[in-house]
């Protein structure tokens, strides 16, 4: 696909329905030795395909001129996008490009992660909090293991705590 060819180039909307269909948008809260809270947060925005359609992934990469196609499990294949900057890219695209289903709250919801992580929120046991909480109310809301971690029970806000 070369950019001056018009006809071969991906419309933005049709790349936003086929997100809207496809697409993921995921929050993982990690344990971590090496992190300052001794946690990771790592967002990612992934479309996952059958790898006879690795060719459509590519160009879903091209197109936002991010991220890696990676072998996702057994014969699937995905377009991964970790890097803050390229997720920030993202953000913008569909800032613009309006998701219309319920992903469309997912990425409301991962907006705000990404923020909070700009204001560097996750380096305080606070801020991993409410990313945790978001996270949790993304998806399939299943429950960060960080919110039932030993050490995030142990640091309990002082408001939690009087009661």
């Amino acid at each position: 696909m070369t950019a001056g060819n018009q006809q071969e180039r991906l419309d933005p909307q049709w790349v936003t329905g086929f997100v809207d269909g496809e697409g993921c948008f995921h929050i993982s809260i990690n344990k971590h030795p090496r992190m300052t809270m001794k946690w990771q947060v790592l967002p990612e925005f992934r479309i996952v395909q059958h790898s006879r359609d690795v060719e459509l992934l590519r160009e879903i990469q091209r197109f936002f001129h991010a991220g890696k196609v990676v072998v996702n499990r057994d014969d699937r294949k995905e377009l991964r996008i970790r890097k803050l900057n390229e997720l920030k890219m993202i953000v913008k695209f569909f800032e613009r490009n309006r998701l219309r289903t319920r992903k469309s709250k997912d990425f409301k919801l991962f907006s705000e992660v990404l923020t909070s992580m700009e204001r560097r929120e996750h380096l305080t046991s606070v801020g991993l909090r409410k990313i945790a909480n978001l996270c949790w109310r993304m998806n399939r809301k299943v429950k960060p293991r960080y919110l039932d971690s030993s050490e995030t029970l142990r640091r309990k806000p002082l408001s939690e705590r009087l009661r």
